[in-house]
């Protein structure tokens, strides 16, 4: 749990500075949207790539499927309540709504969290549980913010999308077992460590736009309700019904009560859709993963084996 929370304090400081950044004119508009499109079209993909090679083996396969099959389960379920639950919102804020509810911060605060608790064997297991959502996160997800209608130039936009070659490359070396010379992977895995970094500064930066006292409202207080305990409880109850393995189920409810990813805010910047929204579920959910993931982590020890 030290090192759960050291991960949130981190986050936070990050976009502390990038607030500050932008509120002493450190970064102007132009300078973060650049900031913006390097981070999604180079960081993000170096990042995703070292994250397929983080922990996967051939080790535990039974576990893996029971994981790898759960994640799928719950990104169709996303997809499907998403849709439901924006019917009647501006479809500015239903993206970012949607989007956080599909793709929550599993990548960054999970991985860390998984290792931490269960070692090996959890990375290897979160590296799994990951690669459905990725694959969803960079194709449905993206589609949400382009707002293309034509599934054919949506498919393209889709196909052609760094992030989306980047979980192609990632499953390849994934499922070979080929891992590139250092030549290659050195500046690969040097590029994808700032992800975390410039991710949240750009966040901060956006919050730096912003007018503080209206990002909390309604619709951000029951998106962090949604995001932080009623999915995961889902999740939980999902996996007391199946038959899966203990360490399986711990990991699937914490990865999927984390709140919502940077990548909203990323997304909505690059797309100008209402980024002021999507910042503030980012930053709201995030404050609120703080007392919720100990919690989670608490409730977890104290059920059955």
């Amino acid at each position: 749990m030290e090192k759960l929370l050291e991960l949130q304090l981190t986050v936070f400081v990050l976009t502390a500075l990038g607030f500050l950044f932008k509120r002493l004119r450190i970064f102007g508009a132009e300078g973060q949207k650049n900031l913006t499109d390097l981070v999604i079209d180079l960081v993000m993909p170096c990042n995703i790539v070292t994250g397929f090679l983080s922990g996967a083996t051939k080790d535990s396969l039974a576990d893996c499927l029971q994981i790898f099959l759960l994640s799928i389960g719950l990104q169709a379920f996303c997809i499907l309540y998403g849709k439901l639950r924006t019917l009647k919102t501006p479809e500015d804020r239903a993206a970012s709504l949607r989007f956080g509810i599909l793709s929550p911060n599993a990548g960054f605060l999970g991985n860390p969290i998984a290792e931490g608790l269960y070692g090996g064997v959890g990375l290897m297991y979160a590296s799994v549980y990951l690669i459905p959502q990725r694959i969803m996160m960079w194709s449905e997800g993206l589609a949400m913010f382009s707002g293309e209608k034509s599934l054919k130039r949506t498919a393209f936009k889709v196909v052609t999308h760094p992030c989306i070659i980047a979980c192609a490359v990632g499953v390849v070396l994934l499922l070979t077992g080929w891992v590139p010379p250092d030549w290659l992977m050195t500046p690969v895995n040097v590029i994808g460590r700032c992800n975390t970094a410039l991710s949240m500064l750009v966040i901060g930066m956006i919050l730096g736009d912003m007018d503080l006292k209206k990002c909390l409202n309604k619709t951000v207080i029951i998106f962090t309700l949604e995001r932080l305990i009623l999915i995961p409880a889902l999740v939980l109850g999902a996996c007391l019904l199946l038959p899966v393995d203990q360490t399986v189920r711990d990991l699937s409810v914490l990865l999927t009560a984390m709140p919502a990813g940077a990548t909203t805010g990323m997304l909505a910047a690059k797309y100008d859709r209402d980024p002021a929204f999507a910042t503030s579920i980012v930053v709201f959910s995030t404050l609120w993963s703080v007392p919720a993931l100990p919690a989670w982590a608490f409730l977890l020890t104290k059920l059955p084996v």
